[in-house]
């Protein structure tokens, strides 16, 4: 159990993760938060994901470049915010609570334990690590300082995914016989050099399938057993590495799970969550979601035999995807409590995309092993 903060706070009893109206009005004190990484995806984060979180109050933000500070202060008109190099110096100087991280993937883990040393919780983007084992350190860390590790799976915090979740657990399909699922983008027009995503190890694997293999164990609630992946990329890629996979995944439950994903695809984009088909002996649900930064375009439906598909009503959420996660953060903080996405529960997830990476490498199926904390 992760240990309440000891700041006064009120309705102890409230759910956590059930997002709140970005106008309600706070039922903790908020949370301090030094920001790290502000580049890129750290500035979105800045701009847009944090500020929809009453709960959370930035006090510090954390970027090698001065520059990139300077201009995302401006961005969210807070000049006057303390600005360091280095999360030591902010740590030194700054009175907070927990630490969010979004600087590149390499430095998650050690900017984690940095933070978790310091006595602060830490919510992490995704992937976690670039191996199950190196995360298991920091969820190691976190249990031994009783703190709260958690990572940013933000697909998880929209509407229909959770829908499909309480579905399957309700049993509204019966046994699964099947599940597919396809993702498709376009992203191979920027010149090589301008675009770093291009230099992404494993961009679709590590950058991408990362999130709907942690959906896949979110809305089955089983782990993956064993993958094979076969990269195969045309000579058009302007990709390091593959930009494209056809992947076949079995669950504990010897469930059979087809992925197919690409960065290079000339055909009708997905949203970013990708298009799910999952097949039972009483019928088959297709969903779809996160097809913008909200939302609007979450999509379910349940067919059942010999009968047409009929739309599945979905929750409202006031606060979604990596703000929901935030918040989800702060809450379990304030009621002492283990978020959904903690460190510890994420750790299938990674191992389930650095076992499609080995096997993307190797030419056989990998088995999939999740580290012991």
């Amino acid at each position: 159990m992760v240990r309440p903060r000891s700041r006064p706070h009120g309705r102890s009893g409230e759910s956590v993760g059930v997002p709140q109206p970005p106008n309600h009005r706070s039922f903790f004190v908020p949370l301090n938060v030094i920001h790290v990484g502000l580049g890129g995806w750290g500035g979105n984060w800045a701009q847009i994901a944090i500020p929809r979180v009453p709960d959370v109050e930035v006090v510090g933000v954390v970027d090698i470049d001065a520059d990139t500070r300077t201009s995302v202060l401006k961005a969210i008109k807070r000049p006057e915010l303390p600005g360091f190099a280095s999360l030591g110096e902010a740590l030194a100087v700054v009175d907070a609570d927990a630490v969010v991280i979004t600087a590149p993937a390499v430095t998650h883990v050690p900017l984690a334990l940095e933070a978790l040393d310091a006595g602060k919780h830490v919510l992490v983007e995704k992937p976690f690590a670039n191996t199950a084992e190196e995360a298991a350190v920091a969820v190691r860390r976190a249990a031994e300082k009783n703190l709260v590790m958690q990572v940013s799976q933000n697909y998880r915090f929209y509407p229909a995914p959770r829908a499909v979740q309480r579905l399957l657990a309700a049993g509204e399909l019966g046994e699964l016989s099947a599940i597919n699922i396809d993702f498709r983008q376009w992203d191979n027009d920027a010149a090589y050099a301008a675009n770093r995503h291009y230099k992404f190890p494993h961009p679709l694997i590590n950058d991408m399938a990362i999130h709907h293999f942690d959906l896949l164990r979110k809305v089955t609630g089983q782990e993956a057993v064993s993958v094979y992946a076969k990269v195969g990329d045309p000579s058009f890629s302007k990709f390091d590495e593959e930009a494209s996979a056809v992947i076949v995944i079995e669950l504990e439950s010897g469930l059979v799970v087809s992925y197919r994903g690409s960065w290079v695809s000339r055909g009708t984009p997905t949203a970013w969550a990708g298009e799910w088909a999952i097949d039972g002996e009483k019928g088959q649900i297709e969903f779809t979601s996160r097809l913008g930064d909200n939302p609007a375009g979450d999509r379910v439906s349940l067919r059942r035999p010999e009968g047409k598909p009929v739309a599945v009503d979905l929750e409202d959420m006031p606060l979604w995807g990596r703000s929901a996660g935030l918040q989800h953060f702060a809450q379990a903080i304030a009621a002492g409590t283990v978020p959904e996405t903690a460190g510890a529960g994420n750790l299938g997830s990674l191992a389930l995309m650095e076992a499609a990476a080995r096997s993307a490498a190797s030419g056989r199926t990998e088995s999939v092993v999740i580290p012991m904390v």
